[in-house]
């Protein structure tokens, strides 16, 4: 075989029409061979220039759908940090394509020789893993984009839709049965009609980079879900295509990219940069560990055996090398560039802001994404904590971030179970200016969300007391023992009328205050039709019924609840400002936004510290907009008033004087509506749980 020396740059494998050059960082390796596959035969080509630390060749006729990895040559010794073995097959970080799951039962795919012993990764193994390991693709990166144009939605105007590639579709009855929990089958008809039908402007997918789940769940036969277990931080998953996976994953996800951009949906991707799926030092070898152990993670400084571990899933990456950091935003870029996405979501954000052992917002991470002209112009969301000390960042990320706001979380919930700080969520509310109002951020730095991927959801939040987790095979100890979920007494199935009256008020009551909050709203799938995953708090592993949509038994009155709110918020301004609120009278003589107790009189200090304050009203006035047209004339809105009641009785509103409106009508209401228009001061009952929503004529 013909080999040429090649580029160092770019790293993985590229093919330029007439070969493919082969590129891979290792800063400590003694010697790198290239191993090329034709079924199951192997050729290996050794690489003899190196670069940087980057070892380089070109092979002349190789070509997308040629099937390779690496086996990497060094010292074995882990008290040391290095973990080399070259029986061990190693994929490609920067491999585009990767052709499946590690198949755990063909080979040992453990750096050393199994045993029961804690000192079992001190023995080195021989035995040799290819058949285990999935194989990298070369692949052809061109696409026709056509006229493809990224939506570029207004923070202010974005409501994101959290969902599961596979688990959105794979029941869906009006989806093909043979694209069904494929990126093909998000771009199918069906599915894009509901997503806009619904009124979303960005789906946030879990994450779609290469997944290997973890030994000990194959031995349970569980899967990793969610796939917080990266291992190709540059190839979609080739378990979510429909078309194949040599290379076919690369096409089919950007023509779903290409297609629900034509929807005028954006696509923002989880992204797990902060560990991969080759956990702690009992671990497999899959692809960093072999290639250069020390370089890639972060070793305790005084025993680099073991792993610094800011996830809790055994270790972590290490961002302050140079060569990770490259190959973190080198993947963010493709997906940018390539691949057109629009935004990322940063799964344990704050591990990848320790420069060394502390967060640290000025880290080299930040520092890199601020200044890159591709990188610092698309959305960014921090999920701002990470299970290390110190790791609880909320409301700590730089200016052009957005944060997950756990704190919105947990005083929403509170709240609608008569338990919280109505000061707090008055807070939350209004887009935690508390939080990001003084160093630069607008209300869009608030990520608000009442449930996510990781918990309940928002059906089981009100039906369930505890969690029911024992699928998961740990006997129910996973998952979080608390997740503030309230139901009224009646725990989980119940046919009882009053109870499911109740509840069905409950879900209504979180999607409306989410989707009318200051802030940029996130809806978990399914809550909008009231997925149940039965109790499960935890269903990261449950790749089957527990999880995916359940699309037969959807809540059509829910669905068009949640599409009517989305609209009043796309309608209106007042429910999305770009600045904060500020309380203070303004051009019209009213304040932007004023607070009032159930007596229709201003809340005072006493009242928002009350624990006994269940109900409340806030008044939204849309002639304070401060927005103007594309012509540069002002916009105005229609000044509204919401009512919330969180007590078990019903109460007697009564609605603000004069000067706030003398004429109001309902247009929202998540229990017992009044009839007929209502006049200042007039009383108005509203039904325990639930709110109100009144606009001004």
């Amino acid at each position: 075989m013909e080999v040429w020396p090649g580029r160092p740059f770019p790293l993985g494998a590229t093919w330029d029409g007439g070969g493919t050059n082969f590129a891979l960082f290792s800063e400590h390796a003694e010697r790198v061979e290239l191993c090329l596959f034709d079924g199951d035969t192997e050729t290996r080509v050794g690489l003899q220039d190196v670069t940087a630390h980057n070892w380089h060749c070109y092979l002349p006729g190789v070509g997308p759908g040629q099937r390779y990895g690496y086996r990497v040559h060094g010292p074995y010794d882990p008290p040391s940090g290095h973990r080399f073995n070259p029986n061990k097959l190693l994929i490609d970080p920067y491999a585009k394509a990767i052709e499946g799951a590690v198949q755990w039962d063909r080979a040992n795919a453990l750096p050393y020789v199994p045993s029961l012993d804690e000192d079992a990764d001190l023995e080195f193994d021989d035995e040799d893993d290819a058949d285990a390991i999935p194989k990298s693709v070369v692949v052809d990166t061109s696409f026709d984009w056509e006229d493809d144009e990224p939506p570029r939605t207004d923070w202010n105007d974005t409501v994101i839709y959290e969902t599961h590639v596979k688990g959105f579709t794979q029941r869906h009855p009006e989806v093909r049965e043979d694209l069904r929990g494929t990126y093909g089958a998000l771009a199918s008809e069906p599915a894009l009609a509901y997503l806009h039908d619904l009124g979303v402007t960005a789906v946030e997918l879990l994450p779609i980079h290469h997944i290997a789940d973890e030994g000990f769940l194959h031995e349970r036969g569980l899967t990793n879900y969610w796939g917080y277990s990266s291992i190709g931080y540059l190839a979609p998953h080739a378990l979510y295509a429909a078309t194949g996976t040599a290379g076919e994953q690369v096409r089919e996800f950007k023509g779903m990219v290409k297609a629900l951009h034509g929807a005028g949906i954006e696509v923002i991707l989880d992204v797990v940069y902060n560990h991969t799926a080759e956990g702690n030092h009992l671990g497999p070898m899959l692809s960093f560990r072999g290639l250069d152990n020390r370089s890639y993670y972060r070793l305790m400084p005084d025993d680099q055996r073991f792993y610094m571990d800011f996830t809790g899933t055994g270790n972590s990456l290490n961002p302050v090398h140079p060569s990770v950091l490259r190959l973190i935003m080198d993947s963010l870029r493709y997906f940018v560039l390539e691949c057109h996405v629009d935004g990322f979501r940063f799964d344990l954000a704050s591990a990848l802001a320790r420069e060394f052992y502390d967060v640290d917002r000025l880290s080299a991470f930040f520092d890199t994404i601020h200044q890159d002209p591709v990188l610092s112009q698309v959305k960014l969301i921090a999920e701002p904590w990470d299970v290390g000390p110190g790791g609880y960042q909320v409301g700590n990320f730089p200016v052009r971030w957005a944060e997950w706001n756990g704190k919105y979380r947990d005083s929403v919930r509170d709240f609608w179970r008569g338990l919280g700080n109505v000061g707090e969520f008055a807070q939350r509310f209004t887009g935690s200016s508390d939080l990001y109002g003084e160093d630069g951020r607008d209300p869009f730095a608030s990520i608000n969300f009442v449930t996510a991927h990781d918990g309940f959801t928002l059906n089981d939040l009100v039906s369930y007391n505890d969690k029911h987790n024992e699928a998961n095979l740990e006997d129910n100890r996973d998952g979080t023992d608390d997740n503030r979920s309230w139901n009224l007494g009646a725990e989980g199935p119940t046919e009882d009328p009053g109870v499911l009256a109740v509840r069905a008020r409950q879900q209504r009551n979180f999607l409306a205050t989410l989707l009318l909050s200051q802030g940029v709203p996130m809806l978990l799938g399914g809550d909008e039709f009231g997925r149940t995953q039965g109790g499960n708090n935890n269903a990261w592993c449950q790749d089957n019924e527990i999880s995916w949509f359940d699309w037969a038994s959807a809540d059509a009155g829910l669905i068009e609840f949640a599409r009517r709110v989305i609209a009043l918020r796309r309608e209106h301004p007042v429910f999305r400002r770009t600045s904060f609120l500020s309380g203070d009278a303004g051009e019209s003589g009213l304040p932007d936004a004023w607070w009032f107790r159930p007596d229709g009189r201003r809340m005072t200090q006493r009242d928002w510290t009350n624990p006994e304050t269940k109900t409340l009203g806030v008044f939204l006035n849309g002639q304070e907009i401060r927005e103007r047209t594309a012509h540069g004339e002002p916009m105005f809105d229609d000044s509204f008033l919401l009512v919330f009641n969180v007590h078990s009785e019903p109460v007697v509103f009564t609605l603000p004087a004069r000067r706030f409106g003398a004429r109001w009508q309902v247009e929202l209401a998540t229990g017992e509506a009044p009839e007929g228009q209502l006049g200042a001061r007039a009383l108005v009952a509203v039904q325990e749980h639930s709110l109100l929503l009144l606009r001004r004529n």
